[in-house]
């Protein structure tokens, strides 16, 4: 069962920051992902031009969405799938929980799925009793350390093989120590392959699902997406209402940005595209397909014209690989889900300003997410955005919650002091008089303590010129 994470940010990023072992991992995989990504698009113009492709396809998309969905529905009906919408996350959890319980289920084994971690499924369904797996080799690791994932693509980013050396040889049954990476991935495939077999149900997620063909799109490296998919008789899919788009066609750019930009790869190893169950002269597959279409919160995003560009996310990850607050922190130190860049904008608008408001603050606006975005979605803008919805009461949760007495007086202070002559006069010669204690006082203590503090001129702009005999005009 995976620990909860915890939310005390500042407490988070100070501990995150203390660990050089962290700090290591991180730089090590990083610098690796932003290698890769750069090798598999070095014409900036080409490049550019499948961005601007990638970011129609996804807003046409997200224009056409209702529409689209009930095209999905039918088409998927029509090819044989059982079509579920869940509006929260306990709406889809039951829906999964029913399947099992019909079918009399106690084992499933999964692909990796962000959803599903949204929903907290595993801890949802081993409260029924009922035996979950993660198969990805990450999500298999952090399942062993009871942890949850530290990266979108790459939930194990945070440990390096020694660490998982030890895990493997105090959570599996006579796993021998070895820190040889060959032996680790023959020791978890091992463990894994008889639970294939064993497994009543397979859950995955979708990462593109096609309205004109009824086609779930499955992107993976390791195959076990597949075995997950194929031979259990029951197979689950979960997707955000958000992962649909228009045409078969949209898929191949989708798939491009997807993999270049999540893993540094031309095209993954296994791309899978499951669009009926078992026909009667086939001789693998599922007897069942269910699909769960989530929306916990999504439909209110994309009613904002703006804050809908969130949804443009192909999950990619890019964002956190070249992001300097993520790079040195790490995924736990968000407490929420979706770290990152990405995780700044979507998180406080699904859990609420209120509660995940701070994670706006984990940025410099240094635009590197921006720029590295497959689909252009313009981060930065939408941070600060949802900066001014925190103290601003608008349609988006929780907004407001962080407007406070204190800085509306700090604001009117401002406001009155470059308003009126006297008073700027006045508070721009006490700045100069007490400029070496500012820093050491009230919150610019805490400011400065890891910043160069401002450097106050002894006397202002004002009493130069008066010294040197110009009149004010």
């Amino acid at each position: 069962m995976a620990k909860t994470l915890n939310f005390d940010f500042d407490q988070n990023i100070t501990t995150a920051l203390a660990d050089g072992q962290l700090r290591q991992n991180l730089k090590f995989g990083m610098e690796s992902m932003q290698a890769k990504r750069r090798s598999v698009f070095p014409d900036k113009a080409w490049f550019e031009n499948l961005r601007n492709q990638g970011q129609e396809i996804r807003q046409r998309a997200l224009n056409k969405l209702p529409e689209l969905l009930e095209q999905l529905e039918q088409k998927c009906t029509e090819n044989g799938m059982q079509v579920h919408w869940a509006e929260t996350t306990d709406e889809a959890n039951q829906i999964v929980l029913d399947i099992m319980q019909k079918h009399q289920a106690h084992k499933m084994i999964k692909g990796k799925s962000m959803v599903s971690e949204e929903m907290h499924l595993n801890h949802f369904l081993e409260k029924h009793g009922i035996e979950v797996l993660e198969t990805d080799l990450g999500e298999f690791i952090i399942q062993l350390a009871g942890e949850t994932p530290s990266h979108i693509i790459i939930p194990a980013i945070h440990k390096n093989k020694d660490q998982i050396a030890r895990l493997f040889h105090e959570k599996i049954p006579g796993a021998p120590y070895t820190e040889v990476v060959e032996e680790l991935n023959a020791i978890a495939r091992k463990t894994l392959r008889q639970k294939f077999y064993e497994g009543q149900v397979g859950l995955s997620g979708v990462n593109i699902a096609v309205a004109e063909t009824g086609t779930l799109c499955l992107v993976e490296n390791e195959g076990n997406g597949r075995m997950c998919t194929t031979l259990p008789p029951v197979h689950i899919a979960v997707m955000g209402v958000e992962k649909v788009v228009e045409k078969l066609s949209d898929v191949p750019p989708w798939l491009r940005l997807l993999a270049g930009s999540a893993t540094g790869q031309m095209v993954t190893t296994y791309f899978n595209m499951i669009s009926s169950p078992r026909k009667p002269d086939e001789k693998d597959g599922p007897l069942e397909i269910h699909l769960i279409i989530l929306d916990n919160g999504r439909s209110r995003i994309l009613a904002d014209p703006e804050l809908r560009q969130t949804l443009q996310c192909i999950r990619c990850g890019t964002c956190l690989n070249h992001c300097p607050v993520y790079t040195r922190l790490g995924g736990h130190a968000y407490g929420f889900l979706y770290p990152g860049p990405i995780g700044m904008i979507l998180t406080p608008q699904l859990e609420g300003i209120d509660k995940a408001g701070d994670l706006l603050s984990a940025s410099s606006l240094c635009n590197a997410c921006e720029e590295v975005c497959p689909v252009k979605i313009p981060i930065a803008s939408l941070i600060r955005r949802l900066r001014e919805d925190a103290h601003l009461k608008t349609q988006v949760k929780g907004a407001g919650t962080h407007k406070s007495i204190i800085e509306g007086v700090i604001w009117k202070g401002w406001r009155m002091m470059n308003t009126s002559a006297w008073m700027n006069e006045f508070l721009t010669r006490m700045a100069g008089l007490f400029r070496k204690m500012l820093p050491k006082i009230g919150p610019l203590k805490a400011w400065t303590s890891v910043r160069s503090k401002p450097e106050l001129a002894k006397k202002s702009l004002h009493q130069l010129v008066k010294k040197e005999g110009v009149e004010n005009e």
